[in-house]
């Protein structure tokens, strides 16, 4: 009887810490993107139109002043075009990307007052194939929750990608 006392205070302990653990987890969460899917559209269709292909795209639920690591696997030799799109009203938007060594590969800055300063795109081709990891932020003075918005693009047609046609 002893014995099994002590075990189910084991497996009630084990399953309450276990549910404390799960609540400590970051869960992305899609968001509303209507203010700027005008922006989204037509990235999209511009980069459709030079020769790239949409591998993935997300929209995605931020904090002020918070990075969101987004982990991505990329192979040597191929060309990747990263988009963020962020909220209009924020007065900070950077995106940095780190190689599988954390060392930043890109780094990139734009304050509100730059034209389109919500949109932060780079092309990239890894020396190794190997996850990378991408991470945005947007700073909003006087609101919490944002919405942001990213896609990865890898380049399909060289000859449309090279000459622009």
């Amino acid at each position: 009887m002893k014995n099994l006392i002590i075990t189910a205070t084991l497996v009630v302990g084990s399953l309450c810490t276990s549910s404390v653990r799960a609540q400590d987890h970051i869960r992305q969460q899609s968001c509303q993107t209507s203010t700027v899917q005008h922006q989204i559209d037509s990235l999209k269709r511009y980069y459709s139109s030079h020769g790239f292909s949409l591998m993935r795209e997300a929209s995605m639920q931020m904090e002020s002043q918070y990075e969101m690591p987004i982990i991505v696997p990329l192979t040597q030799g191929e060309w990747y075009s990263f988009v963020y799109v962020g909220n209009p009203e924020s007065k900070l938007h950077e995106v940095r990307m780190y190689d599988y060594m954390e060392k930043m590969v890109i780094y990139r800055k734009n304050l509100k007052k730059d034209v389109s300063a919500n949109v932060i795109n780079f092309t990239y081709e890894p020396a190794s194939s190997e996850y990378h990891i991408i991470k945005p932020v947007q700073v909003h003075n006087k609101q919490k929750d944002l919405c942001g918005y990213v896609m990865l693009f890898k380049r399909t047609d060289k000859r449309t990608a090279t000459t622009g046609k």
